[in-house]
């Protein structure tokens, strides 16, 4: 499974780490970047570090990079913004093209095109200022998650146990977003099933178990503390990880995603019943984060993951075009 040793490092050319960004993950990109830039740098690649956050397209475009590597998250650096205006400067980009990762980045629409393709996900409801919350309530039942749906790493997410508590979730997640989402709460156990590649070559690799303290997997157990478990491969029967995998890749398909990503999935406790969350384009990199984790499983390294990752650099949309 490990690809990195058929890769020469020289044909690579001048690589551009492109991380910190202004989004309101912009510390753990800045993680993430620094973890990855030293891992080419470790293998021979020409990496240099670059800070979309502080310097600007213009300076970008007269680095004379022959690839990137996006270690950003959120907004400006996941959502299609950045992969539109690389594919302008004509500059191979690792992950996702342009609509996947502005789709993969919305969970609305992420959640549409899943049930279009009669995935599993959640029931939800998509909130607004006139939205009637009692109604909401009564038909996706308590507790029930709110989230903003253009924001990642657990930013903004509230657990309502009481309908009292909801407009004040509703606040938290609209003062960050244009719109909210309410989801059904799915009582159970949490997975991620990394994937590398794309189109019929997407692979899984080994799904992850996520145990977080009092089941509160935000944004500080995500990064900074050592409270979180993780268990890979998890503790579970063949068939359903199996399946796990199947939806996790059929998923990350169905939304045009490539080079690589990360599906996260629930499994609720009564039936076993699995349900998709939501899909990043552009995962972590950082000591805690989960895609290195799930590639050292297979034997795949750090340092071997971003080679493989870099190599996959290309443009989506100027196919037939140069």
């Amino acid at each position: 499974m490990n690809q990195a040793s058929a890769i020469d490092v020289k044909q690579l050319g001048k690589v551009g780490v492109l991380f910190g960004g202004s989004s309101a993950e912009r510390e753990v990109s800045l993680m993430s970047g620094t973890g990855v830039l030293a891992a080419l740098k470790s293998r021979g690649v020409d990496a240099h570090a670059f800070d979309t956050g502080e310097r600007s397209l213009a300076e970008l475009a007269a680095e004379q990079f022959d690839r990137v590597f996006i270690a950003l998250h959120g907004r400006f650096g996941e959502d299609g913004s950045l992969q539109g205006a690389l594919e302008q400067l004509g500059i191979p980009y690792t992950g996702s093209g342009v609509m996947a990762c502005a789709v993969g980045m919305d969970k609305v629409y992420t959640k549409m095109i899943w049930l279009m393709h009669q995935l599993p996900t959640p029931q939800y409801a998509v909130l607004n200022d006139s939205s009637d919350l009692a109604k909401v309530a009564a038909e996706l039942g308590l507790p029930l998650i709110v989230k903003p749906p253009h924001e990642g790493s657990s930013i903004g997410i509230t657990t309502v146990n009481e309908a009292s508590a909801f407009q004040a979730a509703y606040d938290i997640a609209a003062g960050l977003d244009d719109s909210v989402l309410a989801e059904e709460f799915i009582k159970g156990r949490e997975f991620t099933v990394a994937i590398l590649g794309q189109g019929a070559t997407a692979r899984a690799l080994p799904p992850i178990e996520i145990v977080a303290p009092q089941g509160n997997y935000d944004y500080q157990n995500k990064y900074f503390t050592d409270d979180t478990q993780y268990f890979c491969p998890p503790q579970l029967d063949q068939a359903i990880v199996a399946e796990m995998e199947r939806i996790a890749v059929a998923a990350y398909r169905a939304l045009g995603c490539e080079g690589w990503g990360r599906v996260d999935v629930l499994m609720r406790a009564a039936d076993s019943k699995l349900f998709l969350l939501e899909v990043n384009t552009s995962p972590g990199m950082t000591g805690h984060s989960l895609v290195p984790m799930a590639a050292r499983a297979v034997g795949i390294s750090y340092e071997d993951l971003c080679l493989e990752i870099v190599a996959g650099a290309r443009l989506k949309m100027h196919k037939g075009q140069r």
